[in-house]
């Protein structure tokens, strides 16, 4: 997706396609000095010239003082987030099937306050119905119940798994019986996932 080019420079543009795919992929944006390797640029000012611009232009917001701090501002541009909800089939015994004439608006199931998507990679929650390729909808907070599924950040490395706080280290637990867990000191909550969209292709 592209942003309102009248709006931006060619590289204000693409640094900020460079946060949001960081963002949309792996839960958390880039910092200063992931921006300046991909665009070459070896001033951290110079980076931090082209965040202030996009900030005051509305697309980004920044915490001062945070590395990962960078978030996406609401979309400019709304895209239709609705599909026709013809009725209702049975998954269990057969009945008469109803048609109705009505709109699903996905906005109240995928477009929610402080949620992100990401596509998953691997079959390591393949237990709780996820399968590489499919789209896990994340509430981004802070912290999680024991046992609940999120987005953890571990060694610099963002990974979906079930939460186990236990005495002096975390235990990420996958939902494959053939893969053992992830037992760390120290991790972050990233966020709580909310839903799942199956990829069937």
């Amino acid at each position: 997706m592209t942003v309102d080019t009248e709006r931006l420079t060619k590289r204000q543009q693409e640094i900020y396609e460079f946060i949001r795919h960081k963002i949309q992929n792996r839960g958390f944006g880039p910092t200063v000095r992931e921006i300046g390797k991909q665009f070459k640029i070896s001033s951290p000012n110079g980076v931090i010239c082209h965040l202030k611009a996009l900030e005051k232009k509305g697309l980004i917001k920044r915490t001062a003082k945070e590395a990962r701090s960078i978030e996406l501002m609401q979309e400019s541009v709304q895209k239709r987030m609705s599909l026709p909800l013809a009725g209702s089939v049975a998954a269990g015994v057969m009945h008469e099937a109803v048609e109705q004439a009505d709109t699903l608006d996905l906005r109240d199931l995928l477009v929610r306050e402080d949620c992100f998507a990401l596509e998953v990679h691997g079959d390591s929650m393949i237990e709780a119905h996820i399968a590489d390729g499919d789209f896990v909808i994340v509430h981004k907070q802070p912290t999680a119940d024991r046992g609940q599924m999120v987005v953890a950040k571990a060694e610099g490395e963002a990974t979906l798994k079930y939460w186990f706080p236990e005495k002096g280290q975390i235990r990420l637990q996958p939902a494959n019986a053939t893969m053992k867990p992830i037992i760390v000191d120290r991790a972050e909550v990233v966020g709580v996932v909310v839903g799942v969209v199956r990829n069937l292709r």
